[in-house]
């Protein structure tokens, strides 16, 4: 089964520290999901967002992950692959009877455009 994400990113860099990870992606502006969102006017959807704190997470946890829930997720800024393709993911990782709790800032450059924590099981 094709991942429908494939491409849309590539992860550059992952740096893990205990609980605590920095990820450097860059985001594939010609991907096809930037087509329809929007045209001539393209913004990362938040749920693709959400899905790449997933597979990001599941790198590191090294197990497939299933969103439980999320308690809180705050977009603050408009990701526009043109024009900042490069985004730097800060995730705190914290499991708890095989829940993890994956407290999240995704920023381009100096601004903060995602803030969101949310809770996943192993699938």
């Amino acid at each position: 089964m094709s991942n429908s994400l494939e491409g849309l990113y590539t992860l550059d860099d992952l740096a893990v520290a205990d609980t605590k990870a920095t990820a450097k992606i860059t985001i594939n502006k010609d991907h096809i999901i930037f087509k329809g969102h929007f045209p001539g006017n393209p913004v990362m959807p938040g749920v693709c967002m959400i899905q790449i704190i997933k597979e990001i997470t599941e790198k590191i946890v090294n197990k497939t992950l299933f969103m439980q829930s999320a308690s809180n997720i705050k977009f603050m800024a408009i990701i526009n692959p043109f024009v900042t393709p490069e985004l730097e993911l800060q995730l705190e990782i914290i499991e708890t009877e095989g829940v993890f709790k994956v407290k999240n800032v995704s920023k381009f450059e100096e601004t903060v455009a995602l803030k969101s924590t949310t809770n996943f099981i192993e699938k």
